[in-house]
C-alpha cells in the first residue's frame, strides 16, 4: 500500500485517496453512501411532489391548495421544505442529512397514523418508510463497525 504524507500525516492518519485500495474495509461504507443517495433521490421526488401540490399542478379547478383545510396546507408546506433539505443533506452524505430525513420520515409516519384526516392513511407509505429507516440503521451500524475495526 502506498503511504501518502500530507502535512506530516502518513498511514492511518492520511486522508482517504481514490486510488487507495482497501476493498476489505470499505464495503459497508460504500453501501451506506449509495443507500443514502438513493434515499436522497426519493426524498427529492417526495419534496417536489409536495411542491407540485402547493403550486396546484394537476389539481382539479376546485381542489387547489387554497381550498384545502389548514392542517393539510401546513403539513404539505412542511414536507415540501423538509424533504428537499433532507435530500440535499443525504446526497452530500452529511450526518445532518440523515437526521433531517429521519425527522421527516418519522413525522410523516406520525401524521399518517395519528392524523389520518390530514392526508388519509396509506399503509404502503408507512411500511415503506419503516423499511427504509430500519435498512438505514442496519447499514449505518455496519459501516460504523467497519470504520472502527
Amino acid at each position: 500500500m502506498n503511504e501518502v504524507s500530507v502535512n506530516g500525516a502518513s498511514g492511518e492518519l492520511a486522508p482517504v485517496q481514490v486510488d487507495d485500495v482497501r476493498s476489505d474495509r470499505a464495503h459497508w461504507t460504500w453501501r451506506l453512501v449509495v443507500f443514502v443517495r438513493v434515499v436522497a433521490g426519493l426524498a427529492m421526488l417526495k419534496g417536489l411532489w409536495h411542491w407540485a401540490q402547493v403550486c396546484g399542478f394537476g389539481a382539479a379547478p376546485g381542489d387547489t391548495f387554497g381550498a384545502q383545510p389548514l392542517p393539510w396546507q401546513t403539513a404539505t408546506v412542511f414536507f415540501a421544505v423538509i424533504d428537499l433539505v433532507a435530500a440535499v443533506g443525504l446526497w452530500l452524505a452529511a450526518p445532518w442529512g440523515a437526521l433531517v430525513w429521519l425527522t421527516a420520515s418519522g413525522t410523516m409516519i406520525a401524521v399518517q397514523i395519528f392524523f389520518p384526516l390530514v392526508y388519509g392513511f396509506r399503509p404502503l407509505l408507512v411500511a415503506g418508510l419503516c423499511v427504509l429507516i430500519v435498512a438505514y440503521l442496519v447499514v449505518a451500524l455496519l459501516a460504523a463497525r467497519e470504520q472502527a475495526g
